[in-house]
């Protein structure tokens, strides 16, 4: 059992008696191990595994504590175990409540939120300053649920943005009309699903023996709340105050600093015996991270044995002769590429690294740049499928129309209330039998007090076209009396008429993806995409160029459907995507990671790069809410990168960058870390 293979430290954790409980675990001193023997020590005394709450901060991470779980269990009996992140968690039982939900990433709310931010009129507004965007204004709404602030958004931006208070009504009403909007088709984005799973707790009906939280450090004031409002006996929460990386997302540190004051009789447990990194590494850590305050004593114990080499800095003339050096220590380099990590504090810093070791023919797999699940064919393939799932799912459609020729985002939107009205609230029964025979685009009305305005649509002569293409129930729909209307966009509808057609009957998730990616419609949107990407600067397209893209899209799209095949259930597999999609993403080669995407990573070989002072600390982020605590948040940074490492690290920077022509000084976390000598 793993109780057996655990130290002191960790066992005392992991068989506290039941109440509020904090295991301070530090980089590399065996928190996953010690979580799973909680729970595998409270199943062997009697709790149901339906009592236990796993809360995560990555569904990969709850994945892999079960299934470790799992080897001295019961496949059905650890099944049982509620476990996730507290999104997948939230809107796993929401569903299971019967409440309809669909579920929506912030990239498409952010479309959403700007059709409406289009229609607002801010010139009459004196300010020093232009408004946020609307996709900004998004970000600053998210954390604003996400720091549970006291007040109302409006309120918010007086208090956190002082210079765009002229704007807070505007702002406000116009949050207001998006969480209407949302409302009326059931969106949700992530917060949304927090607060809404929040508010559903307050009936009382979810209870749990005990609740366990990994990465403690990196919760925010709105899952602080989540885990409050949960009915329990018990508490486990392990973290590490030195690992709080997430302010800019709201984390709060103070949540794990004042655990004892927040909860009656906590108990503190601390891991000290660190098994990963080796003696140097870590004393050169803890250099740093000792400048900030400690919010609980800890002092770790090096357990790792052998004769490692100390960390290197490596200084070098200029930028991009640090990533041309770099790349070829790479490629002379003893260690497995998969077990080499280059760490950097902003995604710009691995162009040059990137490029360089692709020079060398070395692979590389960067976690930042567009994913897989990112990309535009595979977004399209979803959103297809997801309209079929859910034919009023607005976002999706408008994503999938702005590919018709001369169809933007507002004509597309036309579109979709035009079938929502003739289907009298249903597209799907708007788009095969419309009850409204009457033309559905009426002229829009004006609202001068807000700015507002629609689009003004008088009916003209629609286009003549050949009816014998089509179904005659099909030309005869009144969505296709628009005046913009013409062939090419009537041909899109009714590659879309038809695959949602055939879709709608098809259970299996692979045989829909298939069927999805080898319609017509999609094939329209491969051919769209490929001749964009094959465009020369001139215009004309290169042949060669657009068969490759061709055959990359339709590779994407077997993937997609290679990836359906692990699912039975239709919405399962939806879910699964929009719920963890970024954690499906596949590659192998040198590892070219931010620092927060490198978090509860660990790689034999570990390069920390572009240590310049004002690259890394960042003095742009440091100085963007003027918050006197970014320093200590910075230094936390520098310590997730270098313990990382277990048994080489290399930490460099460049003096000068000839592009941007700016001389730059090294780092005050080098001084910090007694690799150069203090600045005079």
């Amino acid at each position: 059992m793993p109780l057996s293979k655990l130290n002191k430290e960790q066992l005392e954790a992991a068989t506290a008696p039941f109440g509020n409980n904090l295991i301070i675990a530090s980089a590399g001193t065996g928190k996953t191990s010690t979580i799973v023997a909680r729970i595998a020590h409270l199943l062997q005394n009697g709790v149901e595994p339906s009592e236990l709450m796993l809360l995560t901060f990555t569904n990969k991470a709850a994945l892999e504590m079960v299934e470790r779980v799992g080897r001295f269990f019961p496949k059905e009996v650890v099944n049982e175990i509620e476990a996730g992140t507290f999104h997948a968690i939230a809107y796993r039982l929401l569903k299971k409540s019967g409440r309809e939900l669909v579920l929506k990433e912030p990239k498409e709310l952010k479309i959403l939120l700007r059709s409406l931010h289009e229609k607002r009129r801010f010139s009459h507004i004196e300010a020093s300053t232009a408004p946020y965007s609307a996709s900004y204004l998004y970000d600053i709404y998210s954390l604003y649920q996400n720091v549970a602030f006291d007040g109302s958004f409006g309120a918010f931006i007086e208090e956190r943005y002082p210079d765009h208070s002229p704007y807070s009504d505007i702002y406000q009403d116009l949050i207001e009309e998006f969480e209407v909007l949302k409302g009326k088709f059931n969106y949700i984005d992530f917060n949304g699903l927090l607060l809404e799973f929040i508010d559903y707790l307050k009936d009382g009906e979810i209870a749990f023996k005990e609740i366990l939280v990994d990465e403690y450090q990196d919760t925010n004031r709105l899952q602080n709340s989540l885990i409050e409002h949960i009915k329990k006996e018990s508490l486990f929460c392990v973290g590490d105050y030195d690992q709080s990386i997430y302010a800019f997302n709201g984390a709060d540190i103070g949540i794990i600093g004042s655990f004892k004051d927040n909860y009656p009789n906590a108990k503190v447990f601390t891991l000290t015996k660190n098994y990963r990194s080796s003696k140097a590494i870590l004393s050169l850590a803890n250099r740093v991270i000792s400048k900030n305050p400690r919010l609980y004593p800890k002092e770790l114990e090096v357990t790792k044995t052998g004769n490692f080499p100390p960390p290197k800095l490596l200084v070098f003339h200029e930028l991009f002769e640090q990533y041309e050096a770099i790349a070829k220590m790479i490629s002379e380099s003893k260690t497995k590429h998969s077990e080499i990590a280059v760490i950097f504090r902003n995604n710009a810093s691995a162009d040059g690294l990137e490029a360089n070791l692709r020079e060398l023919g070395i692979a590389s797999k960067r976690k930042g740049g567009v994913s897989f699940f990112d990309s535009k064919e595979i977004k399209a393939i979803i959103d297809i499928y997801s309209i079929i799932l859910n034919p009023n799912d607005m976002m999706s459609f408008i994503h999938l129309f702005e590919y018709a020729k001369g169809v933007g985002g507002v004509f597309a939107k036309d579109i979709f209330d035009a079938l929502y009205k003739v289907g009298e609230g249903d597209i799907y029964r708007g788009l095969f039998d419309p009850k409204d025979k009457k033309n559905p685009y009426k002229k829009g009305v004006v609202n001068h007090q807000l700015g507002l305005f629609d689009d003004v649509v008088e009916e003209i002569n629609r286009v003549k076209i050949d009816k014998g293409n089509y179904p005659a129930n099909f030309i005869k729909n009144p969505i296709l009396k628009h005046p913009r209307m013409n062939r090419d966009l009537i041909d899109f509808i009714y590659r879309f008429y038809q695959i949602v057609k055939k879709g709608r009957s098809t259970l299996n998730p692979a045989k829909l993806v298939r069927e999805i990616y080898k319609s017509e419609l999609f094939h329209y949107i491969s051919n769209t995409l490929a001749t964009k990407r094959a465009t020369n600067r001139d215009g004309s397209i290169d042949e060669t160029k657009r068969e490759d893209a061709l055959l990359r899209i339709e590779q994407k799209a077997r993937l997609l459907e290679e990836l359906s095949k692990n699912y039975e259930d239709r919405y399962r597999f939806i879910n699964s995507i929009t719920l963890g999609g970024g954690e499906m993403s596949q590659g192998e080669g040198v590892n070219l990671l931010s620092i927060h995407a490198s978090k509860g990573l660990e790689f034999d070989e570990v390069f920390v790069i572009d240590l310049m002072d004002g690259r890394f600390p960042n003095y742009k982020l440091l100085n963007k809410n003027g918050n006197s605590e970014n320093i200590e948040e910075e230094r936390r940074l520098f310590y997730v990168a270098v313990t990382r490492a277990r048994e080489i690290l290399y930490l460099s920077y460049a003096k000068y960058d000839k592009i941007k022509d700016i001389e730059y000084l090294h780092s005050p976390f080098l001084e910090e870390a007694g690799l150069v000598k203090p600045t005079p």
